[in-house]
This record gives structure tokens, sequence and C-alpha cells, in this order.
């Protein structure tokens, strides 16, 4: 089995005729955490999202576990054993915490009773709230949710679009506590994040994306020490 579980090759991503990615190509290994960091508009969302199968791409391709799913619709990605956790979170407000959760193993037909107990020890906060409106949590707390629904699908890759984006320092530090327990599970993440100082702390290997190219990769560890990422991402 190959250590590459995504391979990305030459991706390009339009929206009309502006090119928001611009050829870019990264692999992701089995296992890893792997963050892409950069500013608004850089192209880190539209990556994620064509490789969810939600944008089409204008260019290039995406192969996973070594079949290209370039032209993959969104149901045949989360089949293969892909999910988003998308940015806003998106769950659905309406709904309790529980049925957020079942819809999010709705690809399932086997018991899903221990996926869901794991997901309630790593968020108790969910169990408690199981028969309560998604709509009526916290921020921190439809996060929580949003990567319980993507976890249920017992996927093989979770990719994380600004799972931090509003939520306060120390609810941060926790949803990061549990990225590196889903990843220590064997599950491989894809991360974007603007805070880049704990993306990087978090990260095996990092992307720098500017204007829809990658200017900059390595480990976590080197990016963090690198004058270039300090200046522009981490204030110092």
């Amino acid at each position: 089995m190959s250590d590459t579980i995504l391979s990305i090759k030459d991706l390009k991503v339009s929206y009309g005729g502006i090119e928001a990615v611009k050829g870019i190509s990264f692999d992701v290994k089995r296992g890893e955490i792997v963050t892409l960091i950069g500013a608004n508009g850089a192209g880190k969302s539209s990556t994620l999202r064509s490789i969810a199968g939600l944008v089409r791409p204008s260019g290039g391709s995406i192969t996973f576990e070594g079949e290209d799913i370039t032209n993959a619709d969104p149901t045949g990605i989360v089949k293969r054993g892909i999910t988003l956790v998308p940015e806003g979170r998106r769950i659905f407000a309406d709904l309790t915490v529980l049925e957020n959760l079942k819809i999010g193993a709705y690809l399932r037909r086997d018991d899903i009773k221990e996926d869901l107990e794991w997901v309630y020890s790593l968020f108790p906060r969910l169990k408690e709230r199981s028969w309560q409106a998604g709509g009526t949590l916290s921020g921190g707390e439809q996060q929580m949710l949003a990567v319980g629904r993507a976890l249920m699908s017992r996927p093989k890759l979770i990719m994380m679009d600004e799972p931090s984006l509003g939520l306060a320092p120390i609810v941060v530090r926790g949803i990061f506590d549990i990225i590196r327990e889903i990843n220590q599970r064997g599950t491989t993440i894809l991360l974007i994040e603007q805070n880049a100082n704990m993306a990087l702390q978090t990260a095996n290997t990092g992307y720098v994306l500017e204007t829809g190219r990658i200017t900059l990769s390595g480990s976590g560890g080197e990016l963090l020490k690198n004058e270039a990422v300090q200046a522009a991402y981490l204030g110092t």
C-alpha cells in the first residue's frame, strides 16, 4: 500500500474567468496531518471544495488511494472515505445534535452505535445536548458537532476548513487537541487554518498558498522557523 493517500497534480480551479487555484501540486501521506496556510483568497477553500467534489476542477488531477477522483460527485467522494468539515460549520440548525450526527452516517448500512459513542467520548457536551437543536448550541459546540458529523462516516481522510474560526482561544486549544486525537486514531487530516501558529505546531507537513500558488512547503517545524512565514502569518 502506498504511503500517499491523496495526490494533487497541477490542480486548477476557476470561477467564471477568474482562476482561484493556479496549478498546484502536493501529496498527503497516510496518517499525517497536512495544513494549507495563506491569506483569504489564496485558494485554500477552493482546493478543499474541489477534492470534496463540490467544485469541478478546470485542470489537473486528484488521486485518492491510487484512484482518479477528479470528476467524482460528492456522494462518491464520501463513499471512498473523504469527508469535509466546511467553513462556517454548516450544521442543520433545526435538527437535534443526534439527528445531525446520524446524517453524517447516511451512507452507512452497518451499526453506528460504536462510532456514536466515540464521538460522544470526544465531545461529552454533545452527549449532554443530544436532544437539543443544533442551532441553539454555542459556536464551539457547533464546531464540535460539525467535526463529529464528519467522523460518523468513518473517513480515511477528513478535511477541515477553518475549524477555529470565530472561537475563543480556550476553545481553539480544545479543538486542536481533538484534531490530534483523531489523527492518533489513524485518520489522515488535511487542514486549512488561519491560525497559522496552531496549524504548523500541529501539522507534520505544511504548504503556503499565495494567490492560487504554492510558494513554500516543509515540515510544520521548518515553516514555523521560516522568516517569511513568521513575518506574513505569525506576526513576528
